[in-house]
């Protein structure tokens, strides 16, 4: 087997619906499995998914046992030369996973690679890349001056700001939404620290693959959309807690020999938690002030028969959208539209339009991220695939990055 895929699962049936989608396409011309660990979820997703997906092995935990210890139960049924640990809220392109492969082959000095990502909105994400977080990297981070300098080796160094978006480069962390690891590697670090139960893992990993001497690769030349923390809402006041407990967790483990560094690490992290919990009341206050949201243009791109069906998907939304038209991806189609793929910058401009839905029946998953990057500041995107029933997409502007979840009823 050369690739075994493990996704860790918990209550985002939806988008891991979507997310297996794109494997299955991405695993098409490789050897490869697909693992699914279920960590207790309580919204139906045993008997919505594992009837869809009979090429996926399943497993179904009676607890939450967090996500260090899910993917190490993953590994003990893996059988590939690489494993890539993916998150259940991505899509992936259609060559992501041999391109990543032929990195590996090429490169006798990897340890793991991750991708480019970006968000639901098209934006990068700057955790694509990053540093290991000393005492001059978080100060920089926690006080905004990697804001200021992002390209700054110095002040940006926790997400490697002067390393650009672009170029292949070696990195110290990799994201644990996209990173995959040689059967070797795993062995040899023996997989996730279950301390971890979730956030930190990926940065302990990372440690412990460049001390043993290989390097970790940001591999920029594929691009996944990761719609980020739709398993782990971040307005929720658990979250604080859990990410800031795991932060502490790898300085405690990895700054035993330098106290003083583990000392301002630590000063620092409690620093980060108490911001991140008085911005969280205060959007808390703000969010119980606000109306009713207004209908959203809505822009589609699909076929006349897709087109039709979106409409009555989009019926059942939560979010309320007006169909602003229909735009078509060739030149036979000549129904009324809006407009064809070439002029999608126009559409937008002139209608206003504020979601873009990408249907992928017409359109190549490699199409929809490049379509994504190209027109991020201009609109919104929600995606929706042929042999899915749900609509899915985020809107970082009026959601905070969470994700909001559009699905047709199911039978």
């Amino acid at each position: 087997m050369k690739l075994s895929v493990i996704i860790v699962n918990y209550n985002v049936k939806y988008f891991l619906e979507h997310c297996l989608n794109a494997v299955s396409k991405a695993c098409k011309n490789i050897e490869a499995e697909i693992i699914v660990v279920d960590n207790a979820s309580t919204d139906g997703s045993r008997s919505f998914l594992e009837a869809r997906f009979s090429n996926v092995k399943f497993i179904w935990n009676e607890t939450n046992l967090g996500f260090s210890k899910a993917n190490n139960l993953g590994l003990k049924f893996t059988t590939g030369e690489y494993t890539l640990f993916l998150n259940p809220d991505t899509i992936v392109p259609e060559d992501c996973f041999e391109k990543c492969i032929d990195f590996f082959e090429t490169h006798a000095d990897c340890g793991a690679i991750g991708v480019k990502m970006i968000d639901g909105s098209g934006n990068f994400l700057k955790e694509s890349k990053r540093s290991f977080p000393t005492p001059a990297a978080s100060f920089y981070k926690l006080t905004g001056l990697h804001k200021l300098f992002p390209t700054h080796k110095k002040f940006a160094a926790y997400y490697a700001g002067h390393l650009s978006e672009s170029n292949t480069a070696s990195v110290e962390v990799l994201s644990g939404a996209f990173m995959m690891v040689s059967d070797k590697m795993l062995k040899r670090v023996k997989g996730f620290d279950e301390d971890f139960f979730m956030y930190g893992e990926d940065i302990d990993l990372s440690y412990r693959i460049k001390k043993t001497g290989f390097k970790n690769y940001f591999f920029a030349d594929t691009t996944i959309i990761h719609f980020k923390g739709e398993s782990t809402q971040k307005n929720n006041p658990e979250y604080a807690a859990r990410f800031y407990g795991a932060m502490k967790l790898f300085v405690q483990k990895h700054y035993q020999e330098n106290k003083w560094q583990q000392k301002i690490l630590l000063m620092a992290i409690a620093t980060g938690k108490k911001i991140t919990e008085t911005k969280r009341k205060s959007k808390e206050k703000f969010q119980k002030k606000q109306i009713n949201p207004k209908p959203a243009s809505l822009l589609i791109i699909a076929d006349q028969i897709r087109f039709n069906e979106m409409i009555q998907q989009i019926r059942f939304s939560e979010k309320p959208f007006v169909i602003s038209g229909r735009i078509t991806t060739n030149n036979r189609d000549d129904n009324p539209q809006s407009g064809q793929i070439h002029q999608i910058e126009q559409v937008i401009e002139k209608e206003k339009i504020n979601y873009l839905l990408c249907c992928e029946n017409g359109l190549s998953y490699q199409d929809i991220i490049e379509l994504f990057v190209k027109h991020h500041k201009k609109t919104e995107f929600l995606i929706h695939a042929q042999n899915c029933s749900s609509i899915i997409g985020s809107s970082n502007k009026e959601n905070n990055g969470m994700a909001i979840l559009h699905q047709s009823p199911e039978n």
